[in-house]
Protein backbone atom coordinates (compact mmCIF):
# COMPACT_ATOMS: atom_id res chain seq x y z
CA UNK A 1 0.00 0.00 0.00
CA UNK A 2 1.26 3.47 -0.92
CA UNK A 3 2.58 5.41 2.02
CA UNK A 4 3.17 2.29 4.16
CA UNK A 5 6.06 2.94 6.57
CA UNK A 6 9.27 1.28 5.42
CA UNK A 7 9.80 -0.14 8.89
CA UNK A 8 6.71 -2.32 8.52
CA UNK A 9 7.88 -3.96 5.30
CA UNK A 10 8.98 -7.58 5.75
CA UNK A 11 12.55 -8.29 4.68
CA UNK A 12 13.30 -11.92 3.91
CA UNK A 13 16.30 -13.42 5.71
CA UNK A 14 19.32 -13.43 3.44
CA UNK A 15 17.93 -10.75 1.10
CA UNK A 16 20.76 -9.58 -1.17
CA UNK A 17 23.01 -12.49 -0.18
CA UNK A 18 24.10 -15.44 -2.28
CA UNK A 19 23.04 -18.57 -0.46
CA UNK A 20 25.44 -21.51 -0.82
CA UNK A 21 24.00 -24.84 -1.87
CA UNK A 22 26.27 -26.60 0.59
CA UNK A 23 28.16 -25.29 3.62
CA UNK A 24 30.84 -27.32 5.38
CA UNK A 25 31.87 -26.42 8.92
CA UNK A 26 34.91 -27.41 10.96
CA UNK A 27 33.60 -26.68 14.46
CA UNK A 28 36.86 -25.79 16.20
CA UNK A 29 37.65 -24.21 19.55
CA UNK A 30 35.39 -25.82 22.16
CA UNK A 31 38.32 -26.63 24.41
CA UNK A 32 39.93 -23.20 24.04
CA UNK A 33 36.59 -21.51 24.71
CA UNK A 34 36.30 -23.47 27.96
CA UNK A 35 39.93 -22.89 29.00
CA UNK A 36 39.62 -19.11 28.56
CA UNK A 37 36.69 -19.17 31.00
CA UNK A 38 38.27 -21.48 33.53
CA UNK A 39 35.86 -24.28 32.64
CA UNK A 40 36.37 -27.95 31.84
CA UNK A 41 36.79 -28.93 28.19
CA UNK A 42 33.58 -30.93 28.37
CA UNK A 43 31.66 -27.73 29.13
CA UNK A 44 32.97 -26.33 25.88
CA UNK A 45 31.56 -29.32 24.02
CA UNK A 46 28.15 -28.75 25.65
CA UNK A 47 28.16 -25.12 24.48
CA UNK A 48 29.33 -26.28 21.06
CA UNK A 49 26.20 -28.42 20.69
CA UNK A 50 24.10 -25.32 21.38
CA UNK A 51 25.93 -23.51 18.56
CA UNK A 52 25.30 -26.46 16.26
CA UNK A 53 21.61 -26.36 17.08
CA UNK A 54 21.59 -22.64 16.25
CA UNK A 55 23.47 -23.17 12.97
CA UNK A 56 20.93 -25.76 11.82
CA UNK A 57 18.15 -23.27 12.54
CA UNK A 58 19.99 -20.52 10.63
CA UNK A 59 20.43 -22.78 7.60
CA UNK A 60 16.72 -23.61 7.64
CA UNK A 61 15.79 -19.93 7.97
CA UNK A 62 18.14 -18.70 5.23
CA UNK A 63 17.36 -21.55 2.85
CA UNK A 64 20.68 -23.39 2.75
CA UNK A 65 19.99 -26.80 1.13
CA UNK A 66 22.90 -28.76 2.65
CA UNK A 67 25.09 -28.45 5.74
CA UNK A 68 27.98 -30.75 6.64
CA UNK A 69 29.55 -30.48 10.09
CA UNK A 70 32.76 -32.12 11.28
CA UNK A 71 31.76 -33.50 14.67
CA UNK A 72 34.38 -36.19 15.39
CA UNK A 73 37.37 -37.07 13.25
CA UNK A 74 39.05 -40.44 13.01
CA UNK A 75 42.09 -38.73 14.57
CA UNK A 76 40.11 -37.64 17.65
CA UNK A 77 40.47 -41.13 19.12
CA UNK A 78 43.85 -39.95 20.43
CA UNK A 79 42.10 -37.63 22.90
CA UNK A 80 41.66 -38.72 26.54
CA UNK A 81 39.19 -41.61 26.76
CA UNK A 82 36.90 -39.78 29.18
CA UNK A 83 36.57 -36.88 26.74
CA UNK A 84 35.81 -39.27 23.85
CA UNK A 85 33.14 -40.99 25.94
CA UNK A 86 31.65 -37.61 26.85
CA UNK A 87 31.46 -36.59 23.18
CA UNK A 88 29.73 -39.86 22.28
CA UNK A 89 27.21 -39.43 25.09
CA UNK A 90 26.68 -35.83 24.00
CA UNK A 91 25.82 -37.09 20.51
CA UNK A 92 23.29 -39.48 22.01
CA UNK A 93 21.68 -36.70 24.03
CA UNK A 94 21.62 -34.36 21.03
CA UNK A 95 19.78 -36.94 18.92
CA UNK A 96 17.36 -37.79 21.73
CA UNK A 97 16.49 -34.15 22.42
CA UNK A 98 16.53 -32.80 18.87
CA UNK A 99 15.19 -35.60 16.68
CA UNK A 100 11.57 -34.46 16.82
CA UNK A 101 12.61 -30.85 16.18
CA UNK A 102 14.59 -31.95 13.12
CA UNK A 103 11.61 -33.91 11.83
CA UNK A 104 9.27 -30.93 12.36
CA UNK A 105 11.71 -28.69 10.46
CA UNK A 106 11.83 -31.19 7.55
CA UNK A 107 15.57 -31.82 8.10
CA UNK A 108 17.09 -34.97 6.69
CA UNK A 109 20.09 -36.34 8.60
CA UNK A 110 22.96 -38.29 7.04
CA UNK A 111 25.88 -39.46 9.14
CA UNK A 112 29.08 -40.13 7.23
CA UNK A 113 32.26 -41.85 8.37
CA UNK A 114 33.41 -45.30 9.34
CA UNK A 115 31.13 -47.31 11.60
CA UNK A 116 33.72 -50.04 12.12
CA UNK A 117 34.56 -50.35 15.80
CA UNK A 118 31.69 -48.19 17.06
CA UNK A 119 29.54 -49.50 19.89
CA UNK A 120 26.48 -51.38 18.53
CA UNK A 121 24.16 -49.04 20.45
CA UNK A 122 25.75 -46.04 18.73
CA UNK A 123 25.45 -47.65 15.29
CA UNK A 124 21.78 -48.36 16.04
CA UNK A 125 21.27 -44.72 17.03
CA UNK A 126 22.86 -43.57 13.76
CA UNK A 127 20.72 -45.94 11.70
CA UNK A 128 17.61 -44.85 13.59
CA UNK A 129 18.03 -41.10 13.06
CA UNK A 130 18.78 -41.60 9.37
CA UNK A 131 15.73 -43.84 8.90
CA UNK A 132 13.37 -41.50 10.74
CA UNK A 133 14.43 -38.45 8.70
CA UNK A 134 15.10 -40.00 5.28
CA UNK A 135 11.78 -38.84 3.79
CA UNK A 136 12.36 -35.20 4.75
CA UNK A 137 12.93 -32.81 1.87
CA UNK A 138 14.31 -29.66 3.51
CA UNK A 139 17.83 -29.08 4.79
CA UNK A 140 20.15 -32.08 4.51
CA UNK A 141 22.26 -32.16 7.68
CA UNK A 142 25.36 -34.27 7.15
CA UNK A 143 27.26 -35.17 10.32
CA UNK A 144 30.84 -36.29 9.71
CA UNK A 145 31.40 -38.66 12.63
CA UNK A 146 34.44 -40.92 13.02
CA UNK A 147 35.35 -39.40 9.66
CA UNK A 148 38.62 -38.83 7.85
CA UNK A 149 38.75 -37.70 4.24
CA UNK A 150 41.89 -39.64 3.31
CA UNK A 151 40.30 -42.85 4.60
CA UNK A 152 37.13 -42.00 2.68
CA UNK A 153 39.07 -41.64 -0.59
CA UNK A 154 41.00 -44.88 0.08
CA UNK A 155 37.72 -46.74 0.73
CA UNK A 156 36.29 -45.38 -2.53
CA UNK A 157 39.40 -46.43 -4.46
CA UNK A 158 39.29 -49.89 -2.87
CA UNK A 159 35.62 -50.27 -3.85
CA UNK A 160 36.37 -49.35 -7.46
CA UNK A 161 39.35 -51.75 -7.52
CA UNK A 162 37.08 -54.54 -6.28
CA UNK A 163 34.57 -53.75 -9.02
CA UNK A 164 37.33 -53.96 -11.63
CA UNK A 165 38.68 -57.22 -10.18
CA UNK A 166 35.17 -58.71 -10.30
CA UNK A 167 34.80 -57.74 -13.95
CA UNK A 168 31.91 -55.36 -13.26
CA UNK A 169 33.87 -52.26 -14.18
CA UNK A 170 36.55 -51.38 -16.71
CA UNK A 171 39.53 -49.28 -15.55
CA UNK A 172 38.77 -46.93 -18.44
CA UNK A 173 35.38 -46.20 -16.89
CA UNK A 174 36.91 -44.74 -13.74
CA UNK A 175 36.71 -40.96 -13.83
CA UNK A 176 36.05 -38.13 -11.37
CA UNK A 177 32.31 -38.74 -11.43
CA UNK A 178 32.70 -42.45 -10.74
CA UNK A 179 35.06 -41.86 -7.83
CA UNK A 180 32.83 -39.10 -6.45
CA UNK A 181 29.89 -41.48 -6.54
CA UNK A 182 31.88 -43.91 -4.37
CA UNK A 183 32.42 -41.35 -1.60
CA UNK A 184 30.24 -40.98 1.50
CA UNK A 185 28.81 -37.75 0.07
CA UNK A 186 27.49 -39.33 -3.16
CA UNK A 187 24.43 -37.50 -4.41
CA UNK A 188 25.24 -34.25 -2.60
CA UNK A 189 26.61 -31.08 -4.20
CA UNK A 190 30.21 -30.24 -3.40
CA UNK A 191 30.52 -27.56 -0.69
CA UNK A 192 30.46 -23.99 -1.94
CA UNK A 193 31.98 -22.66 1.25
CA UNK A 194 33.86 -24.22 4.15
CA UNK A 195 33.94 -22.42 7.48
CA UNK A 196 36.53 -23.02 10.18
CA UNK A 197 36.23 -21.31 13.53
CA UNK A 198 38.80 -20.45 16.21
CA UNK A 199 41.29 -18.80 13.86
CA UNK A 200 42.85 -22.00 12.52
CA UNK A 201 43.44 -22.13 8.76
CA UNK A 202 43.61 -25.73 7.60
CA UNK A 203 41.22 -28.47 6.46
CA UNK A 204 42.38 -31.13 8.94
CA UNK A 205 41.37 -34.04 6.71
CA UNK A 206 37.84 -32.73 6.06
CA UNK A 207 36.18 -33.14 2.63
CA UNK A 208 39.50 -33.00 0.77
CA UNK A 209 38.07 -34.24 -2.55
CA UNK A 210 34.81 -32.35 -2.28
CA UNK A 211 36.46 -29.03 -1.34
CA UNK A 212 38.41 -28.67 -4.61
CA UNK A 213 36.58 -25.42 -5.51
CA UNK A 214 35.12 -24.44 -2.15
CA UNK A 215 35.56 -20.94 -0.79
CA UNK A 216 37.31 -20.98 2.59
CA UNK A 217 36.17 -18.62 5.32
CA UNK A 218 38.19 -18.62 8.54
CA UNK A 219 36.67 -16.83 11.52
CA UNK A 220 38.28 -15.93 14.82
CA UNK A 221 35.36 -16.88 17.08
CA UNK A 222 35.62 -20.16 18.94
CA UNK A 223 32.81 -22.49 17.92
CA UNK A 224 30.61 -21.88 21.01
CA UNK A 225 30.59 -18.16 20.13
CA UNK A 226 29.50 -18.70 16.51
CA UNK A 227 26.02 -17.15 16.27
CA UNK A 228 23.67 -15.74 13.67
CA UNK A 229 25.75 -12.56 13.28
CA UNK A 230 28.80 -14.73 12.56
CA UNK A 231 26.77 -16.76 10.07
CA UNK A 232 25.58 -13.65 8.23
CA UNK A 233 29.15 -12.32 8.02
CA UNK A 234 30.18 -15.58 6.37
CA UNK A 235 27.33 -15.23 3.85
CA UNK A 236 28.41 -11.64 3.16
CA UNK A 237 31.98 -12.78 2.57
CA UNK A 238 30.80 -15.57 0.28
CA UNK A 239 28.58 -13.15 -1.66
CA UNK A 240 31.61 -10.97 -2.41
CA UNK A 241 33.77 -13.83 -3.71
CA UNK A 242 34.30 -14.16 -7.48
CA UNK A 243 34.02 -17.89 -8.12
CA UNK A 244 35.74 -18.71 -11.43
CA UNK A 245 36.23 -22.51 -11.18
CA UNK A 246 39.47 -22.21 -13.14
CA UNK A 247 37.99 -19.84 -15.70
CA UNK A 248 38.22 -16.08 -16.20
CA UNK A 249 36.36 -13.71 -13.93
CA UNK A 250 33.75 -11.28 -15.18
CA UNK A 251 36.05 -8.31 -14.54
CA UNK A 252 39.04 -9.77 -16.40
CA UNK A 253 40.47 -7.71 -19.24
Amino acid sequence: MAGEPAASMKVEPGAGLKIPRHIGVIMDGNGRWARQRGKRRTEGHVEGVKSLRGLVEHCVTYGVPCLTVFSFSSENWSRPSDEVSFIFNLLRRFVASDLQRLIRNNVRVRIIGSRVGLEPSLVKLIDDVEAKTQANTGLTLVVAFNYGSKAEIVAAARHLAEEVAAGRLSPDDIDEQRLGDALYTAGLPDPDVIIRTSGEQRLSNFLLWQAAYAEFVFVDEHWPDFDEASFVRVLETYTQRDRRFGGIGADAR
